[in-house]
């Protein structure tokens, strides 16, 4: 289950509540036939909204199923994101039409730095390696791309289902007629952080019911997770080198290129492990101090409307004898998990009785080589800084308050939030 954009609509449009029927009506069919035939009526209903960027119908569709039926809710997410990541198209072949699909991809990239991580255009001649790349070692035969000229942020990614279906599909004409798309003239600015993600999107296109990657095709199927990984391998092998001069002075991980979604929030849940050591050698290389002199504290937050959902984690950072905090990161929630701990979605969950997170961060924070941490057991609403929008951090008394830097840190070290 994902959460649903935190604004509200006090009444439904009567786009909205088709959507709300709809997806009940999936919910309750009997039969995959009839299961099947409302999946059809939906997808159109969402087609239209989509293209003419009539979000606020989607958003106040899943808005009132959020609060009202959370089954239904996942129905009309998962279908949402389903229709904005993917498309058809229609040719004339020898006097027969012959149709396509198309499939958005985020490859994603973890990158960790002392410095800054980069985002931006990426030249013709790497743009071309790393399509070539990309096509050789993850496509099914016959299946064709076209990546877009951008590294992206997270706060360049698309904000709407209706902006992913936008993309979507100008990226899946110029992958089947083999053209390519423009870079972003003015993408907006991302926040510094010491470790973040950072994303190719690809579209793939190939014959309606042929495989779009590798590891689908015929001779691959009966061990298809083992050929997605020496798929993966050979993605890394190839592609990591030519990445990283994309993003200098940083360290990197290439994650398995997948549906835009499912990518994207892999991603995000595992860049936060990072996250966490990076900030540790981050502070101990520039304050000129060993780990164990630190210390953590973590407290929860959420949003003010809700009394006991917590939204994300925030972890302070404190010289052991001190309450000033000199640093802090966020560690957010994401899909089903909630304070209580529940499995990781996708191919990268291992146990079936994961840590919550809480366990989980101080696992992370005692690997880095802090021994002392805090928890706060208030529940806190989120807050950012007024002048800077930075987020605000528990202290050890429970005081909400900016992450500083000591006067007297060397100059020239970069500044994060």
């Amino acid at each position: 289950m994902r959460r649903p954009s935190k604004d509200s609509s006090p009444k439904l449009s009567a786009e909205s509540q088709r959507l709300v029927s709809l997806s009940q009506a999936i919910m309750q069919a009997a039969s995959r036939v009839e299961e099947r035939a409302w999946e059809r009526q939906l997808d159109t209903q969402l087609q239209k909204l989509l293209k003419t960027n009539h979000q606020d119908s989607v958003d106040g569709a899943l808005n009132i199923l959020f609060k009202d039926d959370l089954a239904s809710y996942d129905v009309l997410m998962d279908t949402v994101e389903a229709v904005s990541e993917s498309a058809t198209m229609v040719e004339q072949q020898d006097g027969s039409d012959v149709t396509w699909q198309a499939l958005l991809v985020a490859a994603p990239i973890l990158a960790w730095t002392r410095f800054s991580i980069a985002t931006g255009t990426i030249p013709a001649d790497l743009l071309s390696t790393l399509s070539a790349h990309f096509s050789a070692h993850l496509l099914a035969e016959g299946a064709r791309i076209a990546m877009a000229p951008t590294l992206y942020s997270i706060d360049q990614l698309p904000r709407t289902h209706a902006e992913t279906y936008a993309l979507t599909h100008k990226l899946a004409a110029a992958a089947h007629k083999g053209g390519t798309i423009k870079a972003s003239a003015r993408p907006p600015e991302t926040a510094p952080f010491l470790a973040d993600t950072r994303y190719l999107l690809v579209a793939i296109v190939a014959p309606q019911n042929s495989p779009l990657f590798r590891w689908q095709e015929p001779q691959h199927q009966l061990h298809f997770d083992e050929e997605r990984n020496r798929a993966l391998e050979q993605w890394r092998a190839q592609a990591t080198a030519n990445v990283a001069r994309l993003l200098p002075g940083c360290g990197i991980e290439l994650l398995l290129p997948e549906a835009y979604y499912v990518a994207c929030r892999e991603a995000d849940k595992l860049i936060r492990p990072i996250s966490i050591r990076a900030a540790v050698h981050y502070l101990t290389n520039t304050l000129g101090v060993e780990a164990s002199d630190l210390r953590a504290v973590i407290a929860g937050f959420g949003e003010e409307a809700t009394e006991t959902q917590i939204d994300e984690y925030r972890v302070s950072f404190t010289m052991r004898q001190s309450a000033d905090v000199v640093y802090g990161i966020v560690w957010p929630l994401y899909g089903q998990e909630d304070e209580n701990g529940t499995p990781m979605e996708g191919p990268f969950a291992i146990s079936p009785t994961p840590l919550t997170p809480i366990n989980e961060i101080v696992a992370h924070l005692n690997d880095a080589g802090i021994a002392h941490i805090k928890r706060i057991n208030e529940r806190y609403v989120a807050e950012y800084c007024d002048d800077c929008g930075a987020p605000l951090f528990a202290d050890p008394t429970g005081e909400l308050v900016h992450a500083e830097m000591p006067e007297d840190t060397p100059t020239g070290t970069e500044h994060f939030h």
